[in-house]
């Protein structure tokens, strides 16, 4: 079953200047939405200008050669965003040992990394990335250049980790968080579980991310419901917000405890980010967060791939409809809630407006082969992805039958092709 490569498209303005020109008209035509209409959808300016019945739309006033794309047979989603991605050691285990922090080895594994996202449909990505000991500020750099380099086909941003920010050891990871956010990382976070003073490594984040007005991401699998619970009563309030993940440790608390956490990171309007590919690395590392718990309690649950192809996980496909297609598996969310965690959950981590298929609202849509949403979670192959406007990844398969019996008392094409959805 071959499913080709991502060919992202580059913006129109190749002329090398220093940001994407005004996209041009673009015309879906034939798409089947959600609630069951197929509709033509027209887009300019970054935004969805209309949305019709089929036929109905025209390009627009004084428009000419408006491109058209045909989405008979796709359906068209609102594009999700990845959450927790890890740009510097992505598709990094697929070398030997050890990790290359090199800036030029960084860059290209961010970059291929991110394009294999966008190819899936992440139009936004967020990127931890580790900050000071060997890798200095020289990961953090190389991330975001990458950052640079896929303006106008997706948004790179990054999350700075340092692993030590207590103590005497700890002066220097301030120091380097600092440094971090001066040089371009819109989010500070990092992993308080590492930190000899796990509380005061998460007062310190909160304190740098006040001083500069940024979010929050930790990283906990903590089993330890003291220790999330004070971490909920610190973060309650923060604006612009706190999210952590993956959090896999409250599965492994008493569920009395855990609902009491549950509860706890509502009521400071906690957002948890949770791998549901669990993770790799140790049994104690292994496991999702209670994802419907949190739910019950008012928790915002977004969902992420988490580590791509590096030390802690060998594997990984980096596909956001992945994620959402094992929430509704193995833990019984309903296919809609399920892409509303990969989807509008995702973007309001990353700080993103919301979307629709709707006039009005930003053109970041993907458009993936089938009718319902069911069929789109069952890791649909075939996928165009758009942003701001731009048709910018398309991924198609194809599959062959051999000329046998088998394939004619099924009603198949003898020797025949056909497109995967």
């Amino acid at each position: 079953m071959p499913d080709s490569q991502p060919q992202p498209q580059p913006p129109s303005n190749s002329s090398g200047s220093s940001g994407p020109s005004e996209p041009a008209a673009l015309l879906l035509c034939g798409a089947r939405l959600t609630d069951g209409r197929t509709v033509d959808v027209r887009l300019g300016g970054g935004r969805i200008e209309a949305v019709g019945t089929t036929g109905s739309l025209a390009p627009g006033p004084a428009r000419t050669g408006v491109m058209r794309v045909d989405l008979t047979g796709y359906l068209l989603l609102p594009a999700p965003a990845e959450p927790h991605a890890h740009g510097d050691t992505a598709l990094s285990a697929e070398r030997p040992c050890p990790v290359s922090y090199t800036p030029e080895d960084v860059q290209r594994r961010a970059t291929e990394a991110a394009l294999l996202q966008l190819g899936h449909g992440a139009t936004a990505v967020r990127s931890h990335v580790r900050v000071g000991d060997v890798q200095g500020l020289g990961a953090l750099g190389a991330v975001l250049q990458a950052r640079r380099s896929l303006r106008g086909l997706a948004e790179l941003t990054t999350v700075a980790m340092p692993r030590l920010l207590t103590g005497a050891a700890g002066a220097d990871g301030l120091a380097i968080l600092r440094d971090a956010v001066k040089m371009g990382a819109s989010v500070v976070g990092g992993c308080p579980d590492l930190d000899p003073d796990p509380t005061g490594y998460v007062e310190t984040v909160l304190e740098v991310a006040s001083e500069h007005g940024c979010p929050v991401d930790l990283h906990t699998d903590a089993a330890d419901s003291a220790r999330l619970s004070r971490l909920a009563a610190m973060a309650g309030g923060l604006r612009p917000g706190v999210t952590i993940g993956p959090c896999a440790g409250l599965a492994r608390l008493p569920a009395e405890a855990a609902s009491r956490v549950a509860d706890q990171l509502a009521a400071a309007g906690v957002t948890v980010v949770c791998l549901p590919q669990g993770r790799c690395g140790g049994a104690d590392r292994r496991g999702t967060a209670p994802v419907r718990l949190l739910r019950a309690a008012g928790v915002r649950v977004a969902a992420g791939s988490g580590a791509l192809r590096d030390v802690s996980n060998p594997v990984g496909r980096g596909d956001p409809l992945e994620a959402a297609y094992l929430l509704a598996s193995l833990h019984g969310l309903r296919p809609e809630d399920a892409y509303d965690a990969v989807c509008a959950s995702a973007r309001t981590v990353l700080g993103l407006p919301e979307v629709r298929v709707e006039a009005g609202f930003p053109a970041e849509l993907l458009a993936v082969r089938g009718d319902h949403l069911a069929g789109a979670l069952s890791l649909a192959y075939s996928r165009i992805v758009v942003h701001r406007g731009r048709v910018v990844a398309r991924t198609s398969a194809v599959r062959e039958y051999c000329n046998s019996a088998a394939a004619a008392e099924l009603g198949l094409p003898r020797q025949g092709r056909g497109e995967l959805s």
